[in-house]
């Protein structure tokens, strides 16, 4: 019988293989040597716990303190972030590089997130940012709850806490996040004195957004902040929201600054960095 040198090859690799599994499986692999490793940490940070008498929710609370913060006693402006779980890291990286170019201060970073091992964000963010209840959403409908915990306990810790400049607050946040800092803004604008909000759910609550400030703009005519409203241009919220910011550039409320972007190309949660980047900007300009 003739065998290929094909077919010779074949049977060899086959027989190699069939000889180095038999071995493998009557040997036994050394057992690796166990190992730990450390976890990343950001530099200048540390994590506190508040427990909301309003919502009776714990929370957790990113701080993030400027570099030479040991070394002065200077007063910072505070930044306020929402679903600090996702976007404290985000900021922290943001607010770095544009104070680098020189865009922006030093400033303390606060980030807003939930307690326990594994708290379901979704839900939990659900219920806190929104201003109304919904048949749909559990639970929803907190906002007042929740914003009634930033101004008496949360505010107050950080301000007691930290040397946090009172009238350089800025709150931001995205999606719910954004609805709530509409929310607060219409609710007591002189809590904050910046507000940034990346493509709001403005629909939600049978438009509740457009109800709130046909109400605000009913008993004032002024608005005395600074606000960064945005949306992604191809989301299904760019619509409505460009609504709501041409509402808000006719009805030329004293006080109010603000600065409104459509970002090209972006979906709902891909427009959040650029959204940040120039919501920042903007609130601190000139400072």
């Amino acid at each position: 019988m003739k065998f290929s040198f094909r077919t010779t090859i074949l049977m060899i690799g086959l027989l190699l293989s069939q000889a180095l599994s038999a071995c493998a499986q009557q040997t036994p692999a050394p057992e690796s040597p166990s190992l730990t490793f450390a976890n990343v940490t950001m530099p200048d940070t540390e994590v506190r716990q508040l427990k909301s008498s309003e919502t009776g929710r714990s929370y957790d609370i990113y701080v993030r303190l400027p570099s030479e913060y040991a070394q002065n006693q200077k007063k910072y402006p505070v930044l306020y972030v929402l679903d600090g779980q996702w976007d404290f890291k985000l900021l922290d990286s943001i607010q770095g590089g544009l104070l680098y170019d020189g865009f922006v201060p030093e400033m303390i970073i606060v980030g807003i997130t939930y307690s326990g091992d594994h708290p379901d964000y979704g839900a939990l963010r659900a219920m806190d940012y929104t201003p109304v209840a919904d048949a749909y959403i559990p639970g929803s409908g907190d906002a007042p709850k929740f914003f009634a915990f930033l101004k008496e306990q949360l505010l107050p810790f950080i301000e007691s806490n930290y040397r946090a400049e009172p009238s350089q607050r800025v709150l931001m946040g995205s999606s719910f996040g954004g609805t709530f800092t509409l929310y607060a803004m219409f609710s007591e604008p002189g809590l904050f004195s910046g507000y940034v909000a990346a493509s709001p759910a403005v629909v939600y609550g049978s438009e509740f957004a457009f109800k709130q400030e046909a109400e605000y703009a009913n008993s004032h005519q002024d608005l005395p902040v600074r606000l960064f409203l945005s949306v992604g241009e191809i989301e299904q919220l760019a619509y409505p929201v460009k609504e709501l910011m041409q509402i808000l550039s006719e009805r030329n409320y004293s006080g109010l600054e603000m600065e409104t972007r459509i970002i090209e190309g972006e979906r709902h949660a891909g427009n959040k960095p650029e959204a940040y980047n120039r919501g920042l900007r903007f609130v601190f300009q000139d400072e």
